[in-house]
């Protein structure tokens, strides 16, 4: 927390045992390397950024970030954040500011301290975030992250640049101890379950490959993503995706379209599939398994349970 430390003197004071003298020295030097500002990171782009004092107003423009500021206790210094942001439930008495194309008069208008961007803007928008800049609002890129440790990084970084080291940290600690837990667990898995993920609905039927959330979660918990064999977001048919007989499927659209799971089950030429036979077909909340954030364990618990419940729902 940035805060400064006044020392005066007067004729009596001057007076007082050098002992007193030296005691209060010394607890203003310890006072002055504790202080967390002004701090000096790097951000997803690699470039060295200082943050003088500590940001009072924050604008997020991913519900990634947002949702991290929260966890780390920071979620009173938020004046707006994007319309995708949802969670928590605070974050809709917030300004919005647009989604991947910013209101950016809005958020010079708000004049934040602190502005959690991504690289997409930084990629797209870099007239922008130099506007920001130049209006004396501090800027710090998020990498997109697409693994648990990236994601700790990420938290790790908004900790930093928010004065919330220690909370960020705490909230890394409980994240992995949480996997570690569900990985534990996950070993009395004796006959490995093969899982189809889809992230978008028919006609153009997306998956998810290595390198995603998705695959690193199914791991977790000892199934086999079957297309594992593939990298980041893959399209398929449904010809190819009937020959892998998956046993369980999870589909990960059900905000957006009605009865995911219901649309998955009355497929035609898929009556033959394992989990069609047994109805093995599950939606899960997008948000808890693709959005890089402390809730990526409630997805990771959720699939485990819906996957191997004989094992999870002891």
């Amino acid at each position: 927390m940035m805060f400064t430390i006044g020392c005066g003197t007067d004729s009596v004071q001057q007076e007082k045992d050098s002992s007193t003298t030296t005691e209060n020295t010394e607890d203003a030097s310890t006072t002055e390397v504790d202080a967390p500002f002004p701090v000096t990171v790097t951000d997803g782009t690699g470039e060295e950024v200082t943050i003088e004092s500590e940001p009072k107003t924050i604008v997020s423009v991913i519900p990634s970030n947002t949702e991290i500021t929260y966890a780390i206790g920071q979620g009173e210094k938020l004046v707006a954040v994007d319309e995708y942001s949802n969670y928590p439930e605070e974050t809709a008495e917030l300004e919005k500011i647009g989604g991947q194309q910013l209101n950016v008069e809005k958020i010079l208008a708000l004049q934040p301290d602190l502005a959690l961007v991504t690289e997409y803007q930084h990629d797209n928008n870099r007239d922008v975030l130099t506007q920001f800049k130049e209006a004396g609002t501090d800027v710090i890129v998020i990498n997109s992250a697409e693994s648990f440790d990236q994601v700790y990084q990420s938290i790790a970084l908004i900790g930093k640049v928010t004065g919330a080291s220690e909370e960020a940290e705490q909230v890394v600690t409980e994240m992995k101890e949480s996997l570690e837990e569900i990985r534990e667990k996950a070993k009395a898995v004796t006959e490995k379950k093969k899982v189809w993920v889809e992230v978008s609905p028919s006609p153009d039927i997306f998956t998810t490959g290595k390198n995603t959330f998705m695959h690193e979660m199914l791991e977790s918990i000892n199934a086999i993503n079957t297309a594992g064999d593939q990298t980041g977001w893959v399209k398929m048919t449904e010809e190819e995706i009937v020959t892998l007989n998956p046993d369980v499927i999870i589909t990960t659209y059900g905000y957006y379209v009605e009865n995911p799971t219901e649309g998955v089950l009355s497929r035609a030429g898929w009556d033959e599939v394992p989990a069609i036979k047994q109805e093995q077909v599950f939606d899960v909340n997008n948000d808890t398994v693709t959005r890089p954030g402390p809730r990526l364990i409630d997805g990771v618990e959720t699939l485990a349970k819906l996957i191997y419940p004989d094992v999870f729902e002891k």
